[in-house]
């Protein structure tokens, strides 16, 4: 339950709306669109898109809806973070223009059976398409209804999420939206672990072994002049394993389009990709080496 009242509200000049006919209203004379899309438990990544969005936009909005289509794991949705309030209270602070908080009713009114399917082809079969098998249609099928009822002009992504962000590029194709995507850098704590929701569910045991993904994301950076990827991979596969990680894959990649590299390759653009779980919490990276 939301404690601001409605006077307070008002102050702040950020707009809470949960129907898309009162949104589209509310925003039908805007010229300059900027929206950035979210599942809530906010953080200073999440602030940093609406920043940018709000240097370049006349008006910004900010979605939150944990969508359940997205979700190949019934405990992960459950255990996913709700902290409503003090999103709010950062979006405020950030000067958000509105804030759109709407229902699964809202959002799927003719329920969550026999959904969509989206073409996105080899991207949902390599990665996080391979371990998480509906996941990426999930994410199309909501980016595409959020996108609908906002009708941003520029649509602003972390690249955190660097896969996600080459899925909702192919779905805007496919569908032929008018929406420019930002993607925007990784932020990271200081110990160099990307800011992510999941990381406030791993114990402070797990959470002081968790910069161990980012070295081992640097390490192939520094390292691809003088040895092998493969030896690399494998090397870090032992040490995440012997420090209570339980690696998925750690895979490099053309950066342009996912292509799955055997080995490092200076006439591309490569970028190398983690996912892992520590603590029963799965966490992901990215580093682009080039």
């Amino acid at each position: 339950m939301v404690d601001f009242d409605l006077a307070a509200l008002y102050l702040t000049d950020m707009f809470i709306v949960k129907k898309i006919l009162e949104l589209q209203n509310l925003l039908r004379q805007k010229t300059s669109i900027g929206f950035v899309p979210t599942m809530g438990a906010l953080h200073e990544g999440h602030i940093s898109l609406i920043e940018k969005s709000k240097s370049e936009n006349e008006t910004t909005v900010c979605s939150i809806f944990i969508n359940p289509t997205q979700f190949n794991n019934l405990t992960d949705l459950e255990k996913y973070p709700v902290t409503i309030d003090a999103d709010i209270e950062k979006l405020i602070a950030a000067k958000t223009d509105v804030l759109f908080l709407p229902s699964v009713e809202e959002m799927y009114p003719h329920g969550m059976e026999n959904i969509p399917i989206y073409d996105i082809g080899y991207l949902d079969t390599v990665l996080d398409g391979k371990f998480r098998p509906g996941h990426f249609n999930g994410v199309s099928l909501i980016v595409h209804k959020l996108l609908n009822a906002v009708k941003p002009h520029k649509l602003y992504l972390g690249e955190k999420d660097f896969q996600q962000c080459l899925v909702i590029k192919r779905m805007i194709a496919l569908q032929n939206l008018q929406v420019e995507v930002i993607t925007c850098p990784t932020l990271r704590e200081t110990d160099g672990l990307a800011k992510s929701s999941r990381n406030t569910r791993l114990s402070i045991e797990a959470r002081a072994k968790a910069p161990l993904i980012y070295n081992c994301l640097l390490s192939f950076k520094d390292s691809f002049n003088t040895t092998t990827f493969h030896q690399l991979q494998q090397n870090w596969i032992q040490k995440l394993t012997q420090n209570g990680f339980e690696p998925e894959y750690i895979i490099l990649a053309n950066a342009d389009n996912l292509d799955i590299l055997t080995e490092f390759d200076e006439s591309k653009k490569m970028v190398v990709l983690i996912a892992t779980f520590l603590d029963g919490v799965r966490l992901i990276d990215n580093y682009r080496i080039n």
